[in-house]
């Protein structure tokens, strides 16, 4: 195992520019900062004219023009023009993580993923704006934050040349030009586009979930699936907003929330043309063109269109009562009827919390 120090526990900064005298704690950024005091450059890329201070340098540079990529990868063929990146590679089929956080003990397989996370802990924030100062802990959002400056739209749809700021707006409206899907799931006849999706997808006929939490035991039929649950036992959130820094756990949490600073409604409902910001929405708003009312109740029969219509008509079903006044005590099977009552006695009351049964409502 390899373990880096952090920033909280050095004691010094041993790398130091010669030219400037600017101090380091990581070789790593020493090494990215004497970038800007270039050596003399004699190799030459004939193609691109780009300058390299080594001949080894200019070698594997040129594979990025021939495509040349002579490392393969064993288990899936994938291939790289670099023996580094083919060893990193092969961490993703072994599981090894080499690089451990002596902070909170998370393990890594690249040592530049290591480096961006003990950021975290350290609140380091190296990349700095030209124009505006702001800080940021990593260089992909600082240059995401540029195009603010430059109104720069670099995402652009091949198919209806609509031009996007942001990857992930650029991502969700490639979803409404699928490409063809040859490959048919044979119990209920969805098609995808790629063998490895289908592959996926008939985990859901066989309920195999051949992933296992190891916290609490829970099973999932996607690898995705359990690393996304894993971030309820652990609490991180490696997923930040590039304008606010707001953090999520999850990447479509983050979707969601680029939308309230975008105002992208990217789902449209082909009935109507009303959009939307996420896709579950759409979908709920989709049932008032069908008149699809998935949510069964078990005791009448009577269906709704949303989940939590149920939950509120199967208290009817119900005596429990678990809502109640704090003034009066009085008692209500629903949340909704308690807010509509407590405003009786206090009509300008703002509601700070609500508990059920023999605890306070506390206004």
């Amino acid at each position: 195992m390899f373990y880096l120090k952090t920033k909280m526990q050095a004691t010094m900064k041993p790398y130091v520019c010669k030219v400037c005298k600017k101090c380091f704690v990581f070789k790593e950024n020493f090494k990215t900062h004497m970038r800007m005091h270039p050596s003399e450059k004699r190799h030459v890329c004939e193609v691109c004219e780009k300058r390299f201070t080594q001949i080894c340098e200019l070698k594997l540079h040129i594979r990025v023009h021939t495509a040349e990529k002579p490392y393969i990868c064993e288990v899936c063929r994938k291939g790289f023009s670099q023996i580094n990146s083919l060893k990193s590679h092969i961490r993703i089929h072994t599981g090894e993580k080499l690089y451990i956080c002596e902070v909170c003990r998370k393990g890594f397989t690249q040592i530049h993923h290591l480096k961006s996370h003990l950021r975290i802990h350290t609140g380091e924030k190296p990349y700095i704006c030209e124009v505006c100062q702001k800080c940021y802990a990593r260089n992909y959002m600082l240059e995401i934050h540029k195009r603010s400056h430059t109104a720069e739209k670099p995402y652009v749809c091949e198919v209806c040349k609509k031009i996007f700021v942001f990857k992930e707006n650029f991502k969700t409206h490639m979803k409404m030009h699928p490409p063809e899907k040859c490959y048919v799931c044979e119990v209920c006849k969805k098609r995808f586009s790629r063998i490895e999706v289908l592959k996926t997808h008939i985990r859901i006929h066989t309920a195999e979930k051949p992933y296992v939490c190891e916290v609490c035991r829970k099973g999932f039929s996607q690898i995705g699936h359990l690393k996304s649950h894993l971030r309820i036992h652990t609490g991180e959130k490696p997923y930040a907003c590039e304008i606010c820094e707001k953090r999520f756990a999850h990447n479509s949490s983050l979707r969601a929330h680029m939308r309230a600073h975008t105002g992208e409604r990217s789902h449209v409902c082909p009935e109507c043309s009303k959009g939307f910001k996420c896709l579950p929405n759409l979908k709920i708003h989709m049932r008032t063109h069908t008149g699809e009312k998935p949510y069964v109740c078990d005791v009448c029969e009577k269906s709704f269109t949303r989940m939590n219509q149920l939950k509120v008509h199967m208290a009817t079903h119900s005596t429990e009562k678990p809502y109640v006044c704090d003034m009066c005590k009085k008692s209500f099977a629903h949340l909704s009827y308690l807010k509509k009552h407590i405003t009786r006695h206090c009509p300008k009351t703002l509601f700070v919390k609500c508990v059920k049964k023999s605890e306070t409502f506390i206004v």
